[in-house]
């Protein structure tokens, strides 16, 4: 039987997120999408794909069974997602895990809750994907390869082997990463930089090869 869906809050990643769950639904009918919640009250009746904004937080209480998929975060609030996810004080078991049906997902790949793999994600042998990610379309993690807890990873990026990207990180669409080298924590990767040595915490780097620009502010 299917089983209810929330999805929050009402800005992109939610939106591309239920053209997956739509996907899934065509080839087996998984979810029941009771529609979006979103904190602000301007999104409140809009809608996606006939899918509504029903509300706030309170929706969580209507609906006290349903799963979430909670997607905030964007180059300039990811250090928040955290914050923002912990915030509705949910249970593990609430949270849903969105794997598109174009997504190769190898079987010893391991996924954490409430993460959503989008269209034509390739996730090779022995990665490891940590709960409460997002990864766009068209990207690529290689062999041995770990993404971090609250990581956003965006489209068409190419993670080589044996690369480590720390918790709470962002990576923009269009990133390359050279194998073995590790991303440390809270770090922003701009878009379209090639990266071919370690990053350190906390910082916002870019460039070809990828540079350190400036600490990273939350």
């Amino acid at each position: 039987m299917p089983e209810k869906l929330i999805l929050f809050p009402f800005g992109g990643n939610s939106r591309e997120a239920l053209l997956s769950v739509l996907a899934v639904n065509a080839r087996k009918k998984t979810w029941d999408i009771a529609g979006f919640i979103d904190d602000d009250p301007a999104t409140h009746g809009k809608e996606c794909f006939d899918v509504k904004v029903l509300g706030g937080r309170e929706v969580l209480k209507r609906f006290s069974k349903a799963k979430v998929l909670a997607v905030p975060g964007n180059p300039d609030n990811f250090l928040k997602r955290r914050d923002i996810i912990d915030s509705l004080k949910l249970d593990v078991d609430r949270f849903a895990k969105i794997i598109d049906p174009s997504v190769t997902l190898s079987p010893d790949a391991k996924v954490g809750c409430n993460t959503i793999l989008m269209s034509n994600v390739f996730i090779s042998c022995g990665v490891t994907i940590g709960k409460h990610c997002v990864i766009l379309p068209n990207t690529v993690v290689s062999h041995d390869g770990s993404i971090g807890d609250y990581c956003c990873v965006g489209s068409n990026v190419s993670i080589s082997g044996n690369v480590v990207v720390g918790p709470m990180c962002y990576i923009g669409s269009g990133v390359r990463m050279k194998e073995r080298i590790t991303i440390k924590k809270r770090t922003l990767i701009g878009l379209g930089s090639n990266v071919i040595s370690d990053i350190e915490e906390g910082v916002v780097a870019v460039g070809n090869p990828a540079h350190v620009i400036r600490k990273a502010e939350k």
